[in-house]
């Protein structure tokens, strides 16, 4: 091969590190001249969500009003009354903190045996 050409796809793909049924996929592509084919990147669909978006607005909502939860497992329950969704724990709990950045309204421990004259000062 002194003249750098290639004779057959094989060759192509092998530098490469492609299997040849790719290598054939992109010369089928160039020779229907689909080249902007060649340069698309392509990405996974992906799952489809398992909450709705309409049960997330709703639940945003829900949020923002003063009550809030003090659970996950409110929410959960909460999801299922109002949407009928049955969702796990661990997506609503992923959903809620990271994917709307959410906090639950929990307030904070007190011991029993502060002296409220002392917190009120």
């Amino acid at each position: 091969m002194p003249s750098g050409q290639v004779k057959e796809q094989q060759e192509i793909g092998k530098p490469l590190a492609r299997d040849t049924s790719t290598v054939t996929r992109w010369l089928q592509k160039y020779r229907t001249g689909d080249l902007s084919g060649l340069l698309e990147i392509k990405k996974a669909a992906g799952a489809k969500r398992k909450i709705n978006d309409d049960a997330i607005a709703a639940l945003i909502q829900e949020l923002k009003t003063g009550k809030g939860f003090t659970r996950y497992g409110e929410i959960v329950e909460w999801l299922k009354k109002e949407d009928g969704l049955d969702t796990e724990y661990g997506r609503v709990y992923a959903l809620v903190r990271y994917g709307l950045g959410a906090k639950l309204k929990v307030p904070r421990p007190q011991s029993y045996k502060q002296d409220e004259k002392l917190v009120s000062e």
